[in-house]
């Protein structure tokens, strides 16, 4: 090397993750939850029923997650809340009017999914499928899948 072709020194070069690659599960935990506890607020969830939607079952761990979002959760449960959140802004799409969108969750449905059950207990079996199912049919119901 000469004296005017120094190395210079290494720089971190911030690259956006092609489609397909990890994600990091701990930049994605704090607003996933927080914004997890806003739908449930809104939808009227008690304790019990927010832990069966996001699969935990130790109310030690609810508790924390609740008090503080600072954590990294398992994959499971961010994949429940991606359900749910799909649920949720299909219902805002479906219904003009929140307080209907909001408690559709909890009415009786004919739809043959459902026989005559509400969504919500659909959803509260404890399997992700059943999230899925639920939002599924929502998407169907406007149309569309974007």
């Amino acid at each position: 090397m000469t004296a005017t072709a120094r190395k210079m020194p290494a720089r971190k070069i911030k690259v956006a993750k092609p489609a397909g690659e990890k994600v990091d599960r701990r930049q994605l935990s704090g607003p996933a939850l927080r914004t997890f506890f806003n739908i449930a607020d809104k939808w009227g969830l008690g304790a019990d029923e927010q832990m069966l939607l996001l699969g935990v079952t130790a109310r030690s761990t609810f508790y924390k997650w609740k008090k503080d979002a600072d954590v990294v959760l398992p994959r499971d449960t961010l994949e429940r809340i991606s359900y749910i959140f799909g649920i949720y802004k299909a219902l805002g799409i479906l219904f003009a009017d929140t307080t209907a969108a909001n408690g559709w969750i909890r009415k009786a449905n004919s739809a043959s999914l459902f026989n005559g059950s509400s969504a919500l207990e659909r959803m509260l079996s404890g399997n992700v499928a059943d999230l899925y199912v639920v939002r599924q049919y929502l998407d169907a119901q406007r149309g569309s899948w974007a």
